[in-house]
């Protein structure tokens, strides 16, 4: 698995805001739970980030992005955690995941880059084909933040 680094890990708000579901997921205790959100460009060029619902334990649903845009905004990126450590979960991304972002025919945005899947150890990038790169560590990456 190469390792690739999407340009917008650069911003601190970004990785500021990924810090924060990861937090919010509560990894390894029993009230685990996956956390997601987009990561969208405003009109004048800037990234943020707009959270989805609150996932289930090993579960996350994506609200509505219709032609890889939400309220306007292009979408540049997607993530959720993986926040169960134990030898029954995946921390690496699933098939499902894979194909999530592959097959999904509103993810196919000329800026999208794909979905970063960030577990207890490492941060991995879903591409738009369902290729998947490591990114790096995930405390290297989220500690900057």
């Amino acid at each position: 698995m190469p390792s690739s680094r999407p340009e917008f890990l650069n911003d601190q708000s970004i990785r500021a805001a990924l810090s924060q579901a990861w937090q919010a997921s509560q990894a390894g205790t029993s009230s685990g739970h996956e956390e997601g959100g987009f990561i969208l460009r405003d009109d004048s060029g800037q990234l943020f980030v707009e959270r989805w619902d609150k996932g289930v334990q090993d579960t996350i649903s994506l609200p509505p992005h219709g032609d890889c845009k939400v309220s306007g905004h292009e979408i540049v990126a997607s993530f959720h955690t993986h926040p169960n450590t134990g030898s029954d979960y995946l921390q690496e991304p699933s098939e499902t995941d894979r194909r999530a972002v592959r097959d999904d025919p509103d993810l196919k945005g000329r800026f999208y880059e794909g979905e970063l899947v960030i577990s207890q150890e490492k941060i991995y990038l879903v591409e738009r084909n369902g290729q998947v790169s490591e990114v790096g560590d995930t405390q290297e990456i989220l500690v900057r933040a």
